[in-house]
């Protein structure tokens, strides 16, 4: 392999990615706007749902139960009906995604020991957010209802009931259970995927579409340096781009950053090699760029945003599904990520992600070497 020979392949390549604007768009914005988007644009936190109200008792006591919404924050009283149409309308319009309705008896049933029953509406149009929404308002009636029922037997002189389990719940890695902390991490991958392999399945692509192969093929470069000197450029660039994601998501937006950054470049390098790879292989196979720029689009960004765990728990996909992802690099990727970010595990530690990378590269390796000859096809 010839040095010389590598850089000017290089350089060419550099060459062409300034002079093609919508690359130098990619290359520079993108990064900063998908970690942007997703930092600002996605949030799975259901804070502050809006709840009407319907107060048929109008007592203390309901109004101290609506407080305990009131403070909550995961509820936010946005307004008081009247009637039952007028809570349904509520429900109807999407200003409000639960409604609470006090009984006219509430008190003189909580007075007298009873059962008193809240009759809650939510809304689910979106099952997600309805079964969150019941489980918070679950855990806030609760809440309330073992202080009334300490307060009614300390009224009548009896003894405290015998608790004889209680739970201590304390959160680990993402102590403030920010979707955030996990989001914008495996921005990462999504930036990755645009710059590793989008980018790079048009190089070759593009070579055949302008007629420049022939003049490549006529000079003494190799294959190999021709692969090498195309890629290296985009190696440069993606992990320029994953120092820039990660301070754009550690200092504006905060995210914790308990691993070494020797760790997360390493990883990153690794994946971005797979990814460089698979979008070069995609370019020698598909000869034309529209079409390299589609198999790169379904073999790389999406399964990156929808199948590697970014966004969606695998654990909660279909079991099908949970195998198919076994073969997507990104999988291992964000895993890393996330294990990094949150957990600061150390390299010796992730090998359990790292090791498929690895294979992912070798396996590439052979199948690209093979594919891509120095001669017109």
């Amino acid at each position: 392999m010839n040095p010389k020979r590598l850089a000017a392949i290089a350089a060419k390549e550099i060459i062409q990615i300034r002079r093609d604007v919508r690359s130098l768009i990619i290359v520079v914005l993108m990064p900063a706007i998908l970690v942007l988007l997703f930092g600002y644009g996605v949030n799975l936190d259901l804070k502050h749902l809006p709840v009407y109200v319907f107060d048929r008792a109008g007592s203390q006591a309901s109004q101290d139960l609506l407080k305990r919404f009131q403070s909550s924050n995961y509820f936010r009283i946005v307004g008081v009906a009247n009637s039952d149409p007028e809570l349904a309308r509520a429900i109807d319009s999407g200003k409000a995604t639960l409604a609470i309705i006090i009984p006219y008896d509430f008190s003189e049933r909580l007075h007298d020991g009873g059962p008193v029953e809240i009759q809650a509406i939510v809304d689910a149009s979106d099952d997600n957010t309805a079964n969150l929404a019941v489980g918070y308002a679950q855990g806030v009636l609760q809440g309330y209802s073992s202080d009334l029922q300490v307060e009614w037997r300390e009224r009548r002189g009896l003894p405290r009931q015998f608790v004889p389990l209680s739970t201590e719940v304390r959160t680990w890695f993402n102590e403030d259970l920010e979707s955030s902390a996990f989001i914008v991490p495996g921005v990462l991958a999504l930036v990755m995927s645009v710059i590793g392999a989008f980018l790079t399945s048009l190089t070759v692509a593009r070579e055949w579409e302008r007629g420049t192969m022939e003049q490549l093929i006529s000079t003494p470069v190799t294959a190999l340096e021709i692969m090498l000197g195309k890629l290296l450029p985009y190696f440069v660039i993606g992990m320029v781009d994953v120092g820039l994601s990660t301070a754009l998501a550690v200092y504006w937006f905060r995210i914790p950053f308990r691993g070494t950054m020797a760790t997360l470049f390493l990883s990153s390098a690794l994946f971005l090699i797979v990814l460089l790879l698979l979008g070069f292989f995609i370019s020698v196979i598909a000869k034309t760029q529209l079409a390299a720029s589609q198999i790169a689009l379904i073999a790389t960004f999406l399964p990156a945003f929808l199948l590697s765990g970014f966004l969606f728990a695998i654990e909660q996909m279909p079991v099908f599904i949970q195998y198919v992802t076994r073969v997507l690099p990104a999988r291992y990727y964000v895993s890393a990520l996330k294990k990094i970010f949150l957990k600061g595990t150390p390299l010796e530690m992730l090998y359990a992600d790292l090791l498929p990378l690895v294979v992912f590269a070798l396996l590439l390796v052979l199948l690209t070497t093979r594919a891509f000859k120095k001669k017109l096809a």
